[in-house]
């Protein structure tokens, strides 16, 4: 393989990386909130890790909503056409969802489901609400 091939290889590796780890954020925020409300963790009403939870999943929200993919995907997309592999098409959850699970489903179906989690996102601030720290002058 040639050398330039690798670091786009690498490069699309790291980006599905940091892909999969948003997503991990996004669900497993989800999951740590309810869970730590249950279990009375304070940590989970940090205002700055909830309100990066909310952007997060709003992100994907509007973008299915739009029909627009995630940039990470077109640059991992991209790469790994660069390095000469083959590419695929349609949204990056879709896909490994897919290749991993052996799961197809129409787009609408994403888009239900990234509105009904964010929708669920979104509940989470009133029922675990989080607590914004005032500092003191």
């Amino acid at each position: 393989m040639h050398t330039t091939n690798s670091i786009y290889l690498f490069a699309a590796d790291a980006i599905l990386l940091i892909h999969f780890l948003f997503v991990a954020f996004v669900v497993f925020g989800l999951v740590a909130i309810y869970i730590g409300h249950g279990l009375s963790w304070v940590w989970i009403r940090n205002f700055w890790f909830r309100i990066v939870h909310l952007v997060c999943i709003a992100i994907v929200v509007v973008q299915s909503w739009i029909g627009v993919l995630c940039p990470l995907t077109i640059w991992e997309m991209r790469l790994r056409e660069k390095a000469g592999e083959d590419s695929y098409t349609g949204a990056f959850i879709q896909h490994w969802l897919q290749r991993i699970l052996y799961y197809e489903a129409p787009d609408w179906v994403f888009l239900l489901v990234y509105t009904v989690f964010g929708i669920i996102v979104i509940a989470s601030w009133f029922i675990v609400r989080p607590i914004r720290k005032r500092t003191q002058k």
